[in-house]
């Protein structure tokens, strides 16, 4: 079996994936397969808790759903809405300085409605009723240069713009899954080095996981091919294999080691 191959054509070597104790990882497109979680993942999580190795969950989905994960899948926290919130059990902690969330929610939605005048066509998406720090519309339907004029429209308003392949964001400028990761990691899981860290992804709104001066081990499953051209930060290693199959591969990697 291959082990990883890299965009650089590197190999992986043993000790960078011995020396891994925390997995930080992407939700869909990464975990999931057909937007779907599979047996062979949760195989797959059981056997790093087995290992000492703990997987943390960076996502762009709502606060509504991510509670929930959080809480009955095995893993030691989640980060929801692209660095906005930290859920760990039944706790809740806000990740980004916004003093008034009903306030901010009003702003967003005043966005989203300028951005519909340019676009009729986006719909708000189904979870979009259970975020606190964001606003979503599905992506379908948008192609490269839509993307980048609702990037434009967002800076022109103050607020910032990514995507993944299901959904849209607008956000605050600074709020990204780097930064909520850091931020988690200060608070709760210290005892990690960052090159203890592995962090993986798929999409663009991944990206800010892939800068190698933050995050030094960095996988990208197999369908981030699809964006390479539209990333700074590319991933230092991708999978053969894509969505929860390429997660799944990561994982028996990191285990032959262990």
């Amino acid at each position: 079996m291959k082990l990883l191959a890299s965009f650089a054509a590197r190999s992986v070597r043993a000790s960078d994936l011995k020396s891994i104790r925390l997995i930080a990882t992407d939700m869909d497109g990464t975990l999931t397969i057909d937007q779907k979680f599979t047996p062979q993942l949760l195989q797959a999580f059981d056997r790093l808790n087995q290992a000492g190795i703990a997987v943390l969950i960076v996502t762009g989905r709502s606060a509504g759903w991510v509670s929930g994960l959080a809480h009955y899948l095995p893993i030691v926290g989640a980060i929801a809405e692209n660095g906005g919130l930290f859920y760990q059990g039944e706790t809740q902690e806000l990740l980004m300085s916004i003093a008034d969330l009903k306030l901010h929610r009003q702003k967003l939605a005043e966005v989203f409605l300028e951005l519909r005048s340019y676009f009729p066509q986006i719909q708000e998406s189904s979870d979009n009723i259970f975020r606190l720090t964001d606003w979503t519309f599905d992506v379908a339907g948008l192609n490269t240069s839509d993307l980048k004029q609702l990037d434009v429209l967002c800076q022109k308003n103050g607020f910032g713009f990514t995507y993944s392949n299901i959904q849209c964001h607008i956000k605050l400028a600074q709020q990204d899954k780097a930064q909520g990761l850091i931020k988690t990691l200060n608070n709760h899981f210290s005892q990690y080095e960052l090159e203890q860290i592995a962090t993986i992804g798929d999409s663009p709104n991944d990206e800010s996981l892939f800068d190698s001066a933050r995050f030094p081990m960095s996988i990208g499953v197999a369908n981030i091919q699809h964006y390479q051209t539209q990333l700074k930060y590319l991933p230092t290693y991708i999978t053969a294999q894509p969505e929860g199959m390429g997660f799944c591969e990561f994982v028996d990697a990191v285990l032959a080691v262990h």
